[in-house]
């Protein structure tokens, strides 16, 4: 009986052993402790270089690699990459992803916490042995906001000194390896820009998955737009761009889509592109001596306060035509206030809104109302802000002159504002994105440009009712103003308003004059004190942002001088 018990005891001691064995073995030799490097799809099939045009590939063919690290893996399967390393140019695109109980956490934290030290230094010495170039790309379309990878839908500052860490641990041990930066050519991208100094190269991807997975942007119709909307969103990065087709279809890439962006480059290259836009991480800005504090207060609660001095208008070529405007820019001047005109060129009398819009400006169809706006704001010793064709940059329908190819939109500004010599020397030009992603490809350079100006309202979103959920000045502020870092000009927030009870309103301020006091480039900041536009809102009820009063002589008394 005890043999037998024994035996039974032995067998099932070595079957367990068995199983643990088995899927021992299975779980290490599984993804979840490997990291992998594999051949990938995505092909290098040309480049763009500003600096040289007549660069059309790179010097020799590249072969492309995948190298996926995971933070829990204790070796690598290598593959066949260190022959490819050993006998051609390679491009090796790094993707760090989390494994285990860590999978929920930040993956760009995790790099700078040294989770992927290891895996960074076996790929660095790859690098150093190889006797032909190695290009790598680490954790690319980190601006397409998908959940495709762990690094989207990350901040761009976690972002960026992630990079900047991985540029330089790579660069200790392999020099001469080429770092490139690789968005995806994805609205916004320039705000994750890591900087000069980490980086040599810059890609962009044709036929991205992350940007199939998303339709918050109308996608582009031909390979050739897509090609040509990329490599504008990179027009203040000084850096070689490699063009990375990732099977944008069964048409294979054409060298003519190239040639035609290097033509259309060149016919532009002292506006649109000019070298004057190149900047590293930020643009050095004024810094401001006094604030001016501001209203559109259609309804006249607030302007006789003692702290204001700017009062906001909006205005159309109907109004310009029928002398409506003149009327109403006169009155404030009577107030001897300074003021803030926004131009919303997208009707005339006849009531009807310019559907191409910045065609017709181009086409001189609005010269006259040109023309005589200018007279009327420049027949003043006041300071006349003039903000024109403003929140370009969201992809809504909103204002004709949104959702429209931006060098459309920089070459009717730069008409507008230069037409016939431009406006009086009392007049400040304004340009007046909301700040919203992708602002930076609208701007229309420095020699038209005094101010720019942004929006900022505490509702993210129209569906929102609880006033809590409304987000701070600051959150919008910090947001916002961090894509402006390419651009030299001072600020002035020309719209800001929240809604909610008084002691709510009140509080929001509170965190707005703060926000203000502590940041010297803003100049100016203007209350919008009413009710949005109902028609913009359809069927839910437009957000009411109006103040008291006393609302206002608060906010006003936290404000430094």
């Amino acid at each position: 009986m005890k043999k037998k018990s024994v035996k039974i005891y032995l067998t099932i001691s070595l079957g367990i052993i068995f199983v643990i064995s088995f899927w021992g073995i299975k779980l290490f030799r599984s993804d979840y402790f490997t990291n992998d490097y594999y051949r990938s799809n995505e092909q290098v099939v040309g480049i763009f270089n500003r600096r040289n045009l007549s660069d059309t590939l790179p010097a020799k063919p590249i072969i492309c690699y995948t190298a996926v690290f995971k933070n829990t893996a204790i070796r690598s399967s290598r593959g066949n990459v260190e022959t490819a390393l050993a006998n051609n140019d390679v491009l090796i695109t790094v993707e760090t992803w989390l494994k285990g109980v860590n999978y929920q956490n930040n993956v760009l934290t995790e790099v700078l916490n040294g989770g992927f030290d290891k895996q960074i230094h076996e790929l660095a010495v790859l690098a150093a042995k190889s006797h032909h170039q190695v290009f790598i790309r680490w954790n690319p379309d980190m601006e397409v906001p998908a959940s495709v990878f762990p690094w989207q839908y990350k901040s761009p500052k976690d972002y960026i000194t992630s990079f900047n860490y991985f540029s330089k641990q790579i660069k200790l041990i392999a020099p001469k390896a080429q770092i490139i930066w690789g968005p995806s050519g994805y609205p916004g991208d320039t705000e994750y820009w890591p900087g000069n100094k980490t980086v040599d190269y810059v890609s962009i991807t044709l036929g991205s998955k992350s940007e199939d997975s998303t339709n918050f942007y109308p996608k582009d119709s031909t390979v050739s737009d897509m090609l040509k909307h990329k490599l504008h969103r990179l027009r203040f990065i000084d850096k070689p761009v490699l063009i990375i087709d990732n099977k944008t279809g069964k048409t294979p890439f054409k060298y003519s889509w190239l040639n035609e962006q290097k033509d259309y480059y060149i016919k532009y290259r002292n506006t649109v592109y000019s070298a004057d836009n190149y900047a590293d991480s930020a643009a050095k800005k004024p810094v401001r001596t006094s604030l001016k504090i501001g209203v559109f207060d259609p309804n006249k609660k607030l302007l006789n306060q003692p702290r204001i001095s700017v009062e906001h208008l909006f205005t159309d070529w109907g109004e310009v035509e029928r002398g409506d405007f003149e009327k109403k820019f006169s009155e404030v001047i009577s107030r001897h206030h300074d003021v803030i005109v926004t131009m919303e060129p997208w009707r005339d009398t006849s009531g009807i809104p310019d559907t191409a819009v910045t065609e017709s400006i181009l086409n001189g169809r609005y010269n006259k109302q040109i023309k005589k706006l200018f007279n009327i704001i420049s027949a003043t010793q006041d300071i006349v802000y003039l903000r024109w064709m403003h929140e370009m940059e969201i992809p809504i329908h909103r204002y004709k002159w949104q959702s429209q190819d931006p060098v459309n939109y920089i070459n009717a500004f730069r008409y507008f504002m230069q037409f016939d010599g431009g406006p009086g020397k009392n007049v400040r030009k304004v340009w007046g994105p909301a700040g919203d992603r992708g602002s930076a490809d609208f701007w229309p350079g420095s020699d038209v440009v005094d101010y720019i100006s942004i929006a900022i309202y505490g509702l993210p979103d129209k569906n929102i009712t609880d006033q809590d959920k409304q987000e701070a000045f600051s959150t919008i502020f910090n947001r916002k103003y961090f894509r402006m870092r390419f651009l030299d000009k001072p600020l002035f927030i020309t719209e800001f308003g929240v809604k909610g009870s008084e002691s709510f309103q009140d509080k929001w301020l509170a965190d707005a004059a703060k926000t203000i006091n502590a940041n010297p480039h803003i100049f100016g900041v203007c209350y919008f004190n009413l009710y949005d536009n109902p028609k913009a809102w359809g069927d839910i009820k437009a957000p009411n942002w109006s103040i008291t009063p006393q609302s206002m002589l608060k906010f006003c008394s936290l404000l430094k001088q």
